[in-house]
């Protein structure tokens, strides 16, 4: 566990020692909080009138939610962006054999690599978290419901990151990871909307879709069978990345 942790830090150190990853938070969060402010101008303009309709939406609704929304698009982009390098960056700069050959087992990097990919990215959904949860102190928000939206976007990039790992250990180019995870994670995420359009539904192609698991979470439904199918999507991408690095062991 140690040395999975040992991994994991020295991506996150030497991720933020780089300018990429600091224009890549700073751009993400910039968009976010311009979409931000737009949705919070909107709101404080219809504020009078929703106030005289019962059962009127409030800002969880029309600011919150959307936000969240947003960011899970968003993600499809920066989740490959961000995961690129990890293990094909070190086969480029052939210092994989190095990592390979430090004693660590094939998983244990895997794990390290993913957790240090992941908290970048767990940080943007938490800036992006945090935007509408300012607003509580000068209106009522759902935090039940935002909260669950959270966790529901955070198992959604959790999900992202690890199939970035899998694509990342798949290839020597980074930009061919980011490429093949864009891909894969859009495909997984608008499978289900496809299949809508052909008039499929409630069906295994519905289910498999990312999109599927993640919608009830804005609607505060946390559900034991999203957060199962999201953390085999990830363990399933992990496992294969591993599969990878073993083949790339044995090969010397």
């Amino acid at each position: 566990m140690s040395t999975i942790r040992l991994i994991a830090g020295n991506d996150i150190k030497r991720q933020f020692a780089q300018p990429f990853a600091w224009i890549l938070l700073a751009l993400t969060s910039a968009l976010l909080a311009w979409q931000f402010l737009i949705a919070l101008d909107a709101y404080l303009r219809l504020a009078p009138k929703l106030d005289a309709l019962p059962n009127s939406q409030g800002a969880t609704d029309l600011i919150a939610i959307p936000l969240l929304r947003s960011l899970s698009g968003l993600l499809l982009l920066v989740v490959p962006l961000a995961t690129m390098q990890s293990l094909a960056g070190e086969r480029r700069a052939h210092t994989l054999p190095l990592l390979l050959a430090a004693g660590v087992g094939n998983l244990g990097i895997v794990l390290g690599k993913f957790l240090g990919a992941f908290v970048p990215v767990a940080l943007i959904v938490l800036i992006a978290a945090s935007m509408p949860l300012m607003l509580e102190f000068g209106t009522a928000l759902d935090l039940g419901r935002l909260a669950a939206a959270s966790l529901g976007v955070l198992l959604f990039a959790a999900s992202l990151t690890a199939i970035g790992i899998a694509c990342s250990a798949w290839t020597a180019h980074p930009a061919l990871a980011a490429a093949a995870a864009l891909v894969l994670g859009s495909l997984l995420a608008m499978i289900d909307m496809g299949a809508r359009f052909q008039g499929i539904d409630n069906a295994l192609i519905n289910w498999l879709s990312l999109s599927t698991h993640l919608e009830p979470f804005y609607f505060g439904l946390v559900a034991s069978v999203d957060i199962v199918y999201f953390l085999l999507v990830s363990v399933l991408a992990l496992l294969l990345a591993a599969r990878r690095l073993d083949s790339l062991r044995t090969r010397g």
